[in-house]
């Protein structure tokens, strides 16, 4: 689970094999705690531990994005409307442990992987925002451990944020640079 979070933030493809080893252990670990939510987040996880390698695989390693303010508000929209919804239902319908946040969780780190795969450097953001909130989660449902393991991930989150932005700075001033280039041939 360490090396898949901290692979990415040196854009190393193979983060979605650990990703997905990672993955598959959490789906046994979360089921077998009453987290249904997170279960099945984590078995989404091994789908976009493929996805992500194919991505990664198809775009240049040294290509961040960045998108506008207005597709953060529809995603944390969106992600809000999904997890209300996903968390009423397992309250309602299951015993899911602490099922709105659990939701919450499982909402957003889909919209943060899926922004990951894409090497969209907000990604770093809301994994830093999910992860907090699973050490709460994981804490709450006395595992310790798995609580410690996403404090770790949130300060790796905080690295990758920090590694990302500086690349992402170093390709715009290359951009820029070749702009000025091709301008004054």
């Amino acid at each position: 689970g360490v090396l898949y979070v901290i692979l990415p933030a040196y854009r190393k493809i193979a983060c979605w094999f650990f990703g997905l080893i990672s993955s598959g252990i959490y789906v046994y670990l979360c089921f077998k705690s009453n987290l249904l939510i997170e279960t099945g987040l984590q078995i989404f996880y091994i789908f976009m531990s493929v996805y992500g390698w194919i991505s990664w695989h198809r775009q240049s390693s040294e290509v961040i994005k960045m998108r506008s303010i207005q597709f953060h508000l529809m995603a944390l929209s969106v992600g809000l409307v999904f997890a209300f919804a996903l968390g009423f239902l397992f309250d309602l319908y299951t015993h899911q442990a602490s099922a709105y946040l659990d939701a919450s969780i499982a909402v957003f780190s889909l919209v943060a992987t899926f922004m990951t795969a894409n090497r969209v450097l907000e990604n770093w953001i809301y994994w830093i925002v999910v992860d907090a909130a699973a050490i709460f989660l994981y804490k709450s449902q006395g595992l310790a451990l798995s609580a410690l393991l996403y404090l770790v991930f949130t300060l790796m989150a905080v690295y990758g944020l920090i590694q990302w932005s500086k690349q992402y700075r170093h390709q715009k001033q290359n951009q820029n640079q070749f702009q000025n280039l091709k301008s004054n041939a």
